[in-house]
């Protein structure tokens, strides 16, 4: 069993950092809900993306393994689309 990776996720719709400790075999998707969660973002998680070195990462059924994702590294999860400026 390998051990788990410091996983790093800016939140940017709340400005959070959040720190997790997740196995390699956790997907993007469950990434991506663990983080919004922990930043307390209500809204469907289908409304944002997940990036990794700047790039986005579409197939979010893919594992952080498989992403060669580096333990300490750090994801950002934003809005598909930006909202407008009032």
């Amino acid at each position: 069993m390998s051990s788990p990776l410091n996983v790093r996720v800016t939140v940017l719709d709340a400005w959070d950092a959040i720190a997790l400790e997740l196995a390699a075999s956790t997907t993007i998707g469950d990434v991506k809900r663990h983080a919004l969660t922990a930043a307390r973002v209500v809204a469907d998680p289908a409304a944002f993306q997940v990036k990794f070195r700047g790039v986005e990462l579409p197939d979010e059924s893919r594992s952080l393994a498989e992403v060669s994702f580096p333990n300490g590294g750090a994801l950002i999860v934003l809005r598909r689309r930006r909202r407008a400026v009032q």
